[in-house]
């Protein structure tokens, strides 16, 4: 049903980590950056979080599907447009939108920190625990899923609506990635399309009409 086994899927992965390495360290300094915007709440936090989301789709779609995973799958070019248009879009939201974090409903906070929580730790540790060395795993922040379900978390904690056109190529991604990972076995990537489908029912659930958070956030 895919064009690649999963023995040449991994070995992508291998040769995107030598390639790209330091750019992992940057990554995880980078997400580290955003969930600290994120909780001082400070001036401009937001818009700091939603930039630091753009740099991560833009390169996941530049350096990993166009130049790394084209190789073995020519659908990877459709997919690096995606996500460069998904980088794109993050620059407008927080050109237009004035993103805010602060008071969310409480599940809808602790899903959001989970999945963070997630793709920075528990994802790699999972890949680690299975028998996989580092290089060989999905790296944080540059590849698809572990990005998809870290962007997933923070737009969780975000205070208003987020807008539909902001989590459309996410979900589309929950979607693809995470019937890939099933048919691939890759364990950690089952969270994807778990995170899709509760973001989206969080965010319907817990945020009101106009866009503030429903009664009962804390």
């Amino acid at each position: 049903m895919l064009p690649f086994s999963r023995e040449q899927f991994m070995s992508v992965f291998v040769i995107y980590n030598q390639a790209i390495w330091p750019a992992q360290i940057v990554a995880e300094v980078l997400g580290l950056a955003i969930i600290y915007a994120i909780w001082r709440q400070i001036r401009w936090s937001g818009n700091l979080a939603y930039l630091g989301l753009a740099v991560m789709w833009l390169w996941t779609g530049l350096s990993y599907h166009f130049a790394f995973f084209s190789g073995i799958n020519s659908a990877a070019f459709i997919f690096a447009a995606f996500f460069v248009l998904q980088g794109l879009l993050f620059l407008l939201a927080a050109a237009l939108n004035n993103p805010q974090f602060g008071k969310v409903p409480p599940i809808r906070a602790y899903a959001g920190r989970s999945l963070i929580f997630y793709a920075i730790l528990l994802y790699p540790l999972i890949g680690v625990l299975l028998g996989h060395s580092l290089v060989e795993l999905p790296s944080f922040g540059v590849t698809p899923c572990p990005l998809t379900i870290f962007s997933f978390g923070v737009l969780l904690l975000a205070k208003q609506r987020v807008p539909i056109w902001l989590l459309t190529i996410p979900l589309l991604w929950s979607v693809v990635g995470g019937s890939a990972a099933l048919l691939l076995s890759v364990p950690q990537d089952w969270m994807l399309l778990a995170s899709g489908i509760a973001s989206l029912i969080l965010m319907k659930m817990t945020i009101g009409n106009k866009g503030e958070p429903a009664k009962g956030a804390s």
